[in-house]
Formats: structure tokens, sequence, C-alpha cells
């Protein structure tokens, strides 16, 4: 009897994944994509639990590196940042591009205000786009290109997108190619390059410690020790944190 309600729970689960889909935001580039580059960024969601579960996330929270701690509430756009090593908070709301920064017990004003808001949503970019990449291949303005079978640093074969941009984000003129493993669909490494016509990569990095987070496989606190750590999912959170500048009790540095 179990083994049939796993079965039927299995059953229901893909049911669910097929009907819902991991529809494409709009301005995805659909026609410079390849075919093979799409399926397999369909493949890397449905492996770090599926579309459904990674839209239902409501608040996210980690630290960048040791020196910054954000959390996120994507339903307003509300973005807590705190910054120890330059003493700064920024209470901001990344759709409207409007809120509070503070910088040691100075609150910012006029053009100083509006220099750090800018400042804030392009951390929050950053940030966010260290955790979250995996989620975002289809993106507005992306194209994808399959590249090719390639083993990671530590001997992962994988198939190998490249992602390049189209007048959306900070920096459209970057280049990233992601490691795909072979077996269980998941980013494995990824490459970064400051031009997308350069021949080599300023950087490689791990993708890797992938952990369970609700519905979803979160890849953070990586081998490396570089980008995200400590991430939760959070169903609710009070106001305070994204109007005080009193440090909210369960951020640590």
């Amino acid at each position: 009897m179990k083994n049939i309600v796993s079965a039927l729970s299995l059953l229901v689960f893909l049911s669910c994944q097929e009907q819902y889909g991991n529809p494409a935001a709009p301005g995805f580039d659909h026609n410079g994509s390849d075919l093979r580059a799409i399926e397999l960024a369909d493949d890397v969601m449905a492996a770090m639990g599926g579309r459904k579960p990674y839209d239902d996330v409501k608040i996210i929270s980690w630290k960048f590196f040791d020196f910054r701690h954000l959390i996120w509430d994507r339903s307003t756009g509300d973005v807590r940042i705190d910054s120890p090593r330059d003493s700064t908070t920024y209470l901001i709301n990344v759709e409207k591009e409007e809120g509070r920064v503070k910088v040691g017990s100075v609150e910012l004003q006029g053009d100083s205000l509006s220099m750090l808001l800018a400042k804030g949503k392009g951390i929050w970019i950053n940030d966010s786009y260290w955790l979250l990449m995996p989620f975002k291949l289809k993106d507005s303005g992306v194209t994808l290109k399959y590249v090719g079978e390639d083993t990671t640093k530590t001997g992962v074969l994988s198939d190998v997108l490249q992602l390049t941009f189209n007048d959306v984000g900070l920096t459209p003129q970057n280049k990233y190619e992601i490691w795909i493993d072979k077996t269980d669909k998941l980013v494995k490494q990824w490459a970064y390059y400051s031009k997308a016509d350069a021949a080599e990569p300023n950087s490689i990095w791990p993708w890797d410690n992938y952990q369970p987070l609700g519905d979803l496989l979160i890849s953070y606190n990586r081998s490396d020790n570089r980008g995200p750590k400590d991430v939760a999912f959070h169903e609710q959170m009070d106001s305070t944190v994204f109007n005080s500048w009193e440090l909210p009790d369960f951020v640590r540095f």
C-alpha cells in the first residue's frame, strides 16, 4: 500500500509540474536561443524542485560572502541590506526604486540618497543572482546557447550552456557559462566573462553543496567559501524588518 501511495504522489507531482511548466519571462530570446539549451534550462528547473515551488517562495534571507546580509520580500519588492563593513543599512523597494539609506548614524537625503538607492538595487541584483541564477535561465533578455559537453574542475561530466544578455541588468555586456551535471541535471560550476566576446573567463567557481529548503534544492555555503551563505525561506516577516534601522534578531555576522 505504501508503494502505491508513493507512486500516486509522484504522479500527482509530475502532473502538476507538467501543467505549471516553466514559462519564459516576457522578453526571453526564444528565436536566438537553441532548443537544446532551452530544454536543459527546463531540466535544471525541474531538478531543483520545479517552477511552482520556486514561485511560491515568499521571503528569502541570506548572507553574501561574510560582509552583508539581505532580506527580500518577493511579493512586495522590499529589500533590507545590512552591510557592517561600510556601516550602511538599505531599506529599499527594488520595484519602486525608492526607500531609505543610513550610513553610520546619518540617514541620507537628496542626491546622496538617490546614489545609494541605485547602489542598493545593484547589490540586490548581484547578490540574488549569485543565489538564484539557475532559476533565472529564461529571464527577460537572456539568450541561451548549447556549448557542448565538458567536465567541471572536479571531474563532473556536464552539458555546458552559455548565457548572454540583451539590454537587461546593470552589466549586459557580461557572459556566463554553466556546467549542468548530465546525471542529476543540477548546475555544478559557472564561469564569468566580463565581456561577451572574451575568449577566456575572468573566473570559474563551483556551484555545489545543494541543500533542501522547502521543496527546493538550493546551492549555498559552497566549497570555495564564496557567495551566498546561511540561506533561509520565510513565510512572513515582521514589517519592522523593512522599515526599522534596528538589526533583526536572527541576523548574525
